[in-house]
């Protein structure tokens, strides 16, 4: 066994080793000299970018542009409708009596005159009604003439039997009985009368009944169209709906109707001024005065269930909301119904308005204008109600977040770059927008090209003034 104790004491007597001496930190002037190197390789770097960013901006190219400067113009505001021509003045003919027509003298295109003869129903059966209601008149005047009579007869015994009641040769109650005696008479002769005049008023509803068996026509004009043939059986519109007949329509005075949506009717106003085009008249513009708006949108007096219909199908579409507005055509053309029109309403006009080329406009978000406008010359401020927020973006905007909207701009020339100057826009015509605010006479700005002002301009950048070019001209013309 070893001697644990024992070993434990040699252990106590090993000599400990000596310390090693710290030796000098010998690098620390090289990470010193590292550390400066890296400093200043990083500024070398810096200022390298710096030189090469302003080098590159300096170099960076211009924009080509065509510029216009702000004039006054005469600015008209137009709707544009589309619809169809109608006679001024057309009249549906239908019968009030039922029967089959035994004349029918006139054609499809033939014009007539006021009082000319258009149809004859069968009058048989009404000349047979007529008949009846004369027999039962003159049986009523028979009936009133033997009331008279048996009135006269009355009154004649009541007046002797009257004399001999004050002179007390009758009795009491047997001159009572020749009092109502004529009494009845008086009532028999008032009944007659009036059976009298029932019987004249079914004479007068006979004959009225066999009268209208002969239809003429209503007015001067042509029949435009002819529903019915001779010895077609027609149905009157005493109890019932009727059956459209024909149409006489005066071509002399045409119309056109058209459709306007909600958003441009309540601009639109009876007596603007329109110009028409008729497919059929190709290259021609004819005139016209608005005469009638529509107050309420077509279909609304449809009833509740059609209503109740075209909501159970809202699924599958929805119709726009349509008005319709009346034009009168003032040049004497020999339009023919049912044409296909296209109107042009001048609902508004500015004279010596301050105007801008439309395609100078453009917009721009309002958020980056505010960061760099705040040194511009000429606008300084954004004008009121200038933000227009465009379809489509509003969706991403959070709302009432005025700054991220977009506004209309216009880019004005600063020397050999643009300012971004917002604007508002009033009424416009084909070709200038109304500037109510943010530019003023003689102002020169931008108008092309299209992909520079859509795309390529800021405020700040550097353009080159340059030839119209296509989508320029094509603007404008």
């Amino acid at each position: 066994m070893l001697d644990f104790p024992g070993a434990l004491r040699q252990a106590r007597n090993v000599d400990t080793p000596p310390i090693l001496p710290v030796k000098s930190e010998a690098a620390k002037p090289r990470r010193k000299g590292r550390k400066k190197f890296i400093f200043i390789a990083i500024f070398g770097v810096a200022v390298l970018g710096a030189v090469m960013y302003w080098a590159l901006r300096s170099k960076d190219p211009a924009v080509t542009v065509q510029t216009e400067k702000v004039a006054r113009h005469t600015i008209t505001e137009t709707v544009i409708a589309n619809g169809k021509i109608y006679p001024v003045m057309q009249v549906h003919i239908s019968p009030e009596v039922s029967g089959e027509i035994t004349n029918l003298p006139v054609k499809e295109g033939q014009y007539v005159h006021k009082g000319d003869l258009l149809l004859q129903i069968n009058q048989d059966v009404y000349v047979a009604g007529l008949n009846q209601a004369n027999a039962g008149y003159e049986s009523a005047i028979a009936a009133k003439t033997t009331a008279v009579a048996n009135l006269e007869k009355a009154d004649t015994d009541y007046t002797r039997n009257k004399a001999l009641f004050d002179t007390k040769l009758l009795s009491e109650s047997d001159f009572i009985g020749f009092k109502v005696a004529r009494d009845v008479a008086k009532a028999g002769v008032e009944s007659a009368d009036d059976q009298v005049n029932v019987a004249k008023a079914a004479v007068d509803n006979a004959q009225d009944l066999l009268n209208k068996t002969t239809i003429v026509s209503p007015l001067d004009g042509t029949i435009t169209t002819l529903n019915s043939q001779l010895g077609e059986r027609v149905l009157g519109t005493v109890q019932n709906a009727g059956t459209d007949i024909m149409i006489i329509s005066d071509l002399s005075a045409m119309e056109a109707r058209v459709d306007i949506g909600e958003m441009d009717v309540v601009l639109v106003q009876p007596g603007q001024k329109a110009r028409l085009e008729v497919d059929s008249y190709k290259d021609q513009k004819f005139s016209g005065i608005v005469t009638a708006v529509a107050n309420s949108s077509e279909g609304l007096d449809s009833g509740p269930a059609v209503a109740s219909s075209s909501s159970s199908s809202s699924g599958t579409g929805q119709s726009a909301t349509q008005f319709q507005v009346r034009i009168r055509i003032t040049d004497l053309v020999p339009f023919r119904p049912g044409m296909s029109v296209s109107a042009t309403i001048e609902t508004r006009t500015r004279t010596n308005a301050i105007a801008a080329p439309i395609a100078s406009v453009t917009t721009r978000v309002l958020k980056a204008l505010l960061n760099k406008g705040a040194a511009g010359a000429k606008t300084n401020s954004v004008p009121t109600n200038a933000v227009v927020a465009l379809n489509g973006e509003t969706n991403s905007l959070k709302k009432g977040d005025e700054k991220n909207k977009p506004v209309d701009v216009v880019f004005v020339i600063q020397g050999d770059h643009v300012k971004t100057v917002p604007v508002k826009i009033g009424i416009f015509d084909d070709d200038y927008y109304e500037v109510t605010d943010g530019l003023k006479e003689g102002d020169e700005i931008v108008v092309g090209g299209y992909h520079a002002i859509s795309h390529d301009l800021d405020d700040g950048k550097k353009i080159v003034k340059g030839a119209a070019n296509a989508d320029l001209q094509k603007t404008k013309s």
